[in-house]
């Protein structure tokens, strides 16, 4: 009996790749394109800022190959050993800028998530207050195109972890990721209900739209899901993001819940983060207790990974939600390019 041979078919399933911004990441496009190996300076990677636009962009192109891919890009690609060889080449860049920028930062789980747990006095500089006090609806719409890059494969990048825990750790993280993924019901998967939020908002909800409009600071936020994800010795990091954002995700949602009510958001567009107010709010206490408490039982020597893990999260964030602020202060679109409709 002879078995078939890999498909050399492009899949339909994803979107077109999108123009470069930079040495790295056109040669990135360019190889999906032509089926050619990436051609770029013996310099390019040394050059490249590792959160810059060229590096984000290309990094992020990479990772797709690995959820749905390219219409018309070989899916035999994600393997490619030269894709692949520069994909290692920039993770390393992007680690270390992280791991340097993070020198000082927590050490243990504890360390990392006691300011979390503590709602601020002071809320100026959180985004999800300024959208619930002041926020506008297009403000929200930009808000909604940018988070569609993760939330349109919502605890996708997570799963990965699942096959790399045992016992308490791997059976709680499978109870969260099952109500993640509408707990059986198709209507229910958070992002089939991120896709209505954004038809609410008059947004295209197709799978990577906005993905030409989306800053660095916007892509190393989904990036560095997915350089968790891939990467078994990283299992660690991963789960202290994935708790990083259960243990945040239950007030800010109740606050964008109310910035979509009082600017005319649409019932959709509310409900999405309803619904995070009060599953999230379960999932942080299982994640903390049982993802957490798991896995260091199982392998305490991964505390320090946890601790990293959610400090690069706040990192990532904090420097998106400062870029974001400061295009709105100055009455600009925090997109690459405005959103059809407004002008600038």
């Amino acid at each position: 009996m002879t078995l078939p041979g890999p498909s050399t078919a492009g899949t339909a399933a994803g979107p077109r790749p999108v123009e470069g911004r930079g040495e790295l990441s056109c040669a990135v496009t360019r190889a999906l394109r032509s089926g050619a190996p990436p051609a770029y300076g013996p310099g390019a990677l040394l050059k490249a800022d590792p959160l810059g636009e060229d590096l984000q962009l290309a990094l992020y192109l990479l990772y797709e190959l690995h959820y749905r891919g390219f219409d018309g890009v070989d899916e035999e690609r994600e393997w490619d050993p030269d894709l692949l060889r520069l994909r290692q080449a920039m993770e390393a860049r992007f680690l270390h800028a992280l791991r340097t920028e993070l020198s000082d930062g927590p050490r243990s789980a504890t360390e990392a998530f006691a300011p979390l747990l503590v709602e601020p006095v002071d809320l100026s500089d959180s985004l999800s207050h300024y959208l619930e006090t002041e926020g506008e609806l297009w403000q929200l719409r930009e808000y909604a195109a940018l988070r569609s890059l993760y939330h349109l494969k919502e605890a996708d990048p997570h799963a990965w972890v699942i096959p790399r825990l045992t016992g308490r750790a791997k059976a709680a993280m499978v109870a969260i990721e099952y109500d993640e993924f509408g707990a059986g019901r198709a209507d229910r998967i958070h992002a089939r209900l991120f896709a209505d939020l954004m038809i609410d908002l008059d947004l295209d909800p197709t799978y990577g739209r906005y993905l030409d409009r989306a800053p660095a600071a916007l892509l190393a936020t989904v990036n560095l899901m997915s350089l968790f994800g891939l990467h078994r010795a990283l299992r660690g990091a991963l789960v202290g993001h994935f708790a990083c954002v259960e243990v945040t995700s239950s007030p800010g949602s109740r606050r964008l819940a109310k910035a979509m009510r009082r600017c005319g958001g649409g019932p959709a567009a509310e409900h999405f983060y309803t619904e995070h107010v009060e599953a999230d709010a379960v999932h942080e206490q299982v994640v903390r207790r049982e993802v957490i408490g798991g896995l260091l039982a199982d392998e305490p020597g991964l505390e320090a990974d946890v601790a990293f893990g959610c400090a690069a999260t706040v990192l990532l964030e904090d420097r998106l939600a400062t870029g974001i602020r400061g295009a709105w202060d100055q009455g600009r679109t925090a997109l690459r390019r405005p959103l059809p409709g407004r002008a600038e």
